[in-house]
């Protein structure tokens, strides 16, 4: 599963250096996540540390990117993987 960052929000720039694959970034408003690079920190952490630092709690789970844990550990080898590879041009 991905998760999401909700209009409760407050900007307050604590989760994005946490997140292990710079899956968070800043949107038009509030922070967002990229769900193609949200694993939950599976490989990294044994719980989200965006949800353990954000003083808020506007982290769910995402419920457009649901995914078992299985799923997840094979996104952290791809992503692991591509930061690996060197880009090609």
């Amino acid at each position: 599963m991905a998760l999401i960052i909700t209009d409760g929000c407050i900007n307050c720039d604590v989760c994005e250096p946490e997140c292990p694959n710079d899956a968070i970034y800043m949107g038009l408003e509030i922070y967002q996540i990229d769900p193609s690079k949200c694993t939950e920190c599976v490989g990294h952490f044994a719980e989200p540390q965006c949800v353990q630092v954000c003083p808020v709690a506007c982290i769910p789970v995402d419920p457009q990117f649901v995914e078992d844990r299985e799923t997840l550990w094979q996104k952290y080898r791809r992503l692991q993987l591509q930061a690996k590879t060197p880009l090609v041009l």
